[in-house]
């Protein structure tokens, strides 16, 4: 394992590597950037095959938040923790104790919430033990929604810009991964007349989906070449890789999955194709937003902030076709040009 070396490396302020004896624990903190503020990001909690695929998902999804924070327009810097275990793990409580004491020791430089496989239940057990903490009961509470918001509003945007239509209703969006934040885009979708093709590994969520909404439910390998207009990646990244991409009829891959794109490339074969790209930390960003406002919660503020993803998406597909350039590389020059502001 190499970490300064590491393709993801990107100049990552601090990565810290825990260990608690007693209660099992063992994670990744990555602090990306603070220019912005301390940095805020949440915590998966997966089994990874190796502590290699750990840091390399920890070390991109801390690139990520510092650019999601920034085009945000937040306060924040960004960071990132990956718990490795099984998500499944009942027994939390001494597990997220030590996180939380481990979080403590960085001393605010680092705020955790809650990502895949971790609840608001657990960011509260953590909170017991430190105070750089978010998203938490009370306060901002579960992200969720406003995350499946500004994708719901993020998926418009592009099909405003690649169909010039200003509504869903007639058009199939195929969404992988209907958990928590999947099952309210869902909704959002369904709402305004979409017909949905959804899959899951959880049998649960795909009938649930099915029964409120109407959705098709296909098999989780079958979910890429579906005759849709829109493909929403909603569960975990690098979905768009050299296997899919020749599969999808998509004309928009938009969907609330972090690094979607397996490497940089794929967002030039996208263009490439003909397939307009919503950049995923732009896209899904609305959760951080609405804990940003985790101190006197106002959730008319939030929404309305999370709103204005639809026009920053705007923004960044005209600014590409202007360019010539893939929609990822537009949002990452305009993050960089933001935190580099910040710094100077």
């Amino acid at each position: 394992m190499t970490v300064f070396n590491h393709v993801s490396f990107d100049e990552h302020e601090n990565v810290v590597f825990c260990h608690d004896k007693q209660s099992g624990l063992k994670a990744i903190i990555a602090v990306h950037n603070t220019n912005l503020g301390p940095a805020v990001g949440g915590c998966r909690m997966w089994n990874y095959d190796s502590d290699d695929e750990a840091l390399n998902d920890v070390l991109r999804l801390s690139r990520g938040m510092t650019y999601k924070n920034a085009l945000a327009g937040l306060e924040m810097g960004g960071g990132k923790a990956v718990i490795l275990a099984d998500p499944k793990t009942q027994d939390r409580e001494a597990l997220f104790l030590a996180f939380g004491r481990f979080i403590n020791k960085l001393g605010g430089s680092y705020y955790s919430a809650e990502d895949v496989g971790v609840s608001t239940a657990d960011i509260m057990i953590a909170n017991r033990e430190t105070e750089f903490v978010a998203g938490l009961e009370g306060k901002s509470g579960d992200p969720s929604p406003f995350t499946a918001l500004g994708t719901y509003l993020g998926i418009k945007a592009a099909v405003k810009h690649q169909k010039g239509l200003d509504s869903l209703e007639g058009l199939t969006i195929s969404v992988q991964g209907v958990g928590h934040v999947g099952y309210y885009l869902c909704k959002h979708l369904h709402e305004e007349g979409a017909k949905l093709i959804v899959t899951d590994i959880h049998q649960e969520s795909l009938d649930r989906v099915a029964t409120e909404f109407g959705a098709t439910v296909v098999a989780p390998n079958d979910i890429y070449h579906q005759d849709v207009d829109v493909y929403a990646p909603c569960a975990l990244g690098a979905t768009i890789n050299d296997t899919t991409i020749p599969m999808l009829k998509a004309s928009i891959v938009a969907g609330c999955a972090n690094n979607q794109l397996a490497e940089p490339r794929h967002g030039e074969k996208l263009k490439e194709l003909g397939i307009l790209y919503a950049p995923d930390y732009v896209i899904n960003a609305g959760g951080i937003i609405n804990v940003s406002f985790e101190n006197n919660y106002d959730e008319a503020a939030s929404t309305a902030k999370v709103e204005q993803i639809y026009n920053t998406l705007i923004k960044i597909f005209a600014a590409a076709d202007e360019q010539n350039r893939t929609t990822a590389d537009v949002a990452d020059e305009m993050a960089k040009a933001i935190i580099n502001s910040a710094k100077s």
